[in-house]
C-alpha cells in the first residue's frame, strides 16, 4: 500500500508560481508512473501531467503545456509539480496519483491505483 500526501497549495495571484509536492510512503514509487490531476468546483477530475518511472517520458494537458513541469526525486520518494504563470482557470484541488504497473505515461483516472487527498490551489485575478 502506498500513501500519497500533497502539499504546497495556496492562494496566489495570476502570474504567480507554486510548486506542489507529493510525498509517498509505504512503498517506493520509483517504479511507478506518477501523475497529477485536478478538479475544479462543479467539474470532473482532469488530467494535468504524467511522468514515467525513470522520468524519460512526460505528458501534459494542453491547458498547462509550457507552464507546468512535472518532476520526481525517487531517492526522496517524492514527485513535484512546478506551476508557473498561474491563471484563475487553474484554480482547483490538485491530486497526486500513482500507477503501479504502467511503463508509459498515463492520462486516465482508472489507470491509477493510489491517490492523495489533494491540495487546494486558488488563483485570483
Amino acid at each position: 500500500q502506498v500513501q500519497l500526501v500533497e502539499s504546497g497549495g495556496g492562494l496566489v495571484q495570476a502570474g504567480d508560481s507554486l510548486r506542489l509536492s507529493c510525498a509517498a510512503s509505504g512503498r517506493t514509487i520509483s517504479t511507478y508512473t506518477m501523475g497529477w490531476f485536478r478538479q475544479a468546483p462543479g467539474k470532473e477530475r482532469e488530467f494535468v501531467a504524467s511522468m514515467t518511472r525513470g522520468g524519460a517520458n512526460t505528458r501534459y494537458a494542453d491547458s498547462v503545456k509550457g507552464r507546468f513541469v512535472i518532476s520526481r526525486e525517487n531517492a526522496k520518494n517524492t514527485v513535484y509539480l512546478q506551476m508557473n504563470n498561474l491563471q484563475p482557470e487553474d484554480t482547483a484541488v490538485y491530486y497526486c496519483a500513482a500507477s503501479r504497473f504502467s511503463t508509459t505515461v498515463e492520462v486516465t483516472i482508472r489507470r491509477h491505483d493510489y491517490w492523495g487527498q489533494g491540495t487546494q490551489v486558488t488563483v485570483s485575478s
